[in-house]
């Protein structure tokens, strides 16, 4: 390859892509295969609901801790060892027996695990980007990393369903175990921490790294570490915090429920569910890099406030709007496209939060991000469990109108994080 043409930086950005993308086909496959799972271990949709839960409040409660260890050890070494991990409790759920005396406790531990080693992958991806990504590139890096949740959980329907149909669910689950061990190899023979580290890099990509950020490379002039203390006591953070908290309840619907909610709610049958639920993830993975090349056009024209703020808040609410028309049209066809229309909404503001909890962080944007990404989780371990209980007693209607209502206050919160404060 000649290392004139070559860019180290957005190699590495592709390649955390494809390893979230595998992160996610890992973590939605169980809502794919979650009705043969519950036929097979005479779950209700509540106790289904547990299980969903417990590997997001495993992701949630480990979010800090693992931007804490991403930040002291590096992404590479520790982005690999989570990769290992997540395979190996993705495959392990298979050797949970139904005739256990109570399964549904095995399967709410081996997720709970799973979510644990799967909280490093953003924190660390955040990481990479605070050290490789210039600021006023960070929003279309961060648009293509988070274009692999689009993607990976937009193949995973179709993908998991054509596997369940042929060799049952468990073989959906060890292969996605073996592409995970793939992808952490090849990351941890690829990636490196710092730009001054990696053997591939020109003085020219060097030069132009670190024209847009701080200096993290060790000597006299190096950004020093935060305290959390001064993480946790800042405004801003809890703002971004707090609308990442809403984000999160609204995207974990898509996440936890949907092919449940087209297949039971709507009558669609499987291989129809399977399709037709790709669309909200289809429209994530192209809505996350077009949001974040236009918030990086507007914070060059207009400033941070305008491309990270207003963008982001605006694009939420629009996805506030889309799930309440969503609940109410006529046809499963027609709803899902609707709501798809929702998903690529709220994911087009999602490079806002993460370039900003970056911009924020410099040397510690593994722990910032952390933070703000256990809010986000919080929110999704909630709408895992809460979702089905409010369809339950009220209707799937009034699911879309709860995440619509804190969408829309995610939206306002927006409003009080000042770009320009940094902790």
């Amino acid at each position: 390859m000649s290392r004139t043409n070559f860019s180290v930086r957005w190699f590495l950005i592709f390649w955390v892509f494809w390893v979230g993308a595998i992160f996610y086909l890992d973590r939605v496959n169980i809502s794919i295969a979650g009705q043969e799972i519950a036929r097979e271990f005479h779950l209700s949709n509540v106790q289904l609901g547990w299980v969903f839960s417990a590997f997001i409040a495993g992701y949630a409660l480990f979010q800090a801790p693992a931007g804490w260890l991403a930040d002291r050890y590096g992404a590479r070494v520790v982005l690999t060892l989570s990769v290992v991990w997540w395979s190996v409790f993705t495959s392990l759920i298979t050797v949970v027996s139904p005739r256990l005396a109570m399964p549904v406790v095995a399967l709410i531990a081996v997720r709970f695990v799973l979510g644990m080693g799967e909280a490093v992958m953003y924190p660390a991806s955040n990481c990479i980007v605070a050290a490789w990504i210039p600021s006023t590139e960070r929003g279309i890096a961060n648009g293509l990393i988070f274009s692999g949740i689009g993607f990976g959980a937009g193949i995973t329907p179709p993908l998991v369903t054509y596997v369940l149909l042929h060799y049952g669910w468990r073989t959906s689950f060890w292969a996605s175990s073996v592409l995970g061990l793939i992808a952490g190899l090849v990351w941890y023979l690829t990636a490196r921490d710092l730009p001054s580290q990696h053997p591939w890099i020109t003085r020219e990509e060097l030069a132009h790294i670190a024209s847009g950020t701080p200096r993290l490379d060790s000597g006299g002039g190096k950004t020093s570490k935060l305290g959390w203390s001064e993480i946790l006591r800042n405004r801003n953070l809890f703002a971004l915090t707090f609308s990442y908290f809403c984000f999160g309840y609204e995207a974990y619907i898509f996440f936890s429920w949907f092919f449940i909610y087209l297949h039971a709610a709507r009558g669609l049958d499987l291989k129809q569910s399977g399709y037709y639920s790709m669309l909200p993830f289809l429209a994530m993975a192209v809505c996350s890099p077009v949001g974040g090349w236009v918030s990086d056009l507007i914070t060059r024209a207009r400033g941070k406030r305008a491309g990270r703020c207003y963008l982001s808040a605006m694009a939420i609410g629009v996805s506030a709007a889309f799930l309440v028309f969503g609940a109410h049209v006529g046809t499963a066809q027609l709803a899902s496209v609707v709501l798809a229309g929702g998903a690529g909404a709220l994911y087009f503001s999602l490079n806002c939060y993460w370039s900003m909890s970056a911009d924020i962080g410099k040397r510690s944007a593994g722990s910032v991000s952390g933070v703000m990404n256990m809010g986000g989780q919080i929110g999704g371990a909630i709408t895992a469990s809460l979702t089905p209980a409010i369809a339950g007693r009220f209707g799937w209607t009034a699911s879309f109108w709860v995440a619509a209502g804190l969408s829309a206050a995610g939206a306002v919160a927006w409003l009080f994080v000042e770009p320009a404060a940094d902790i």
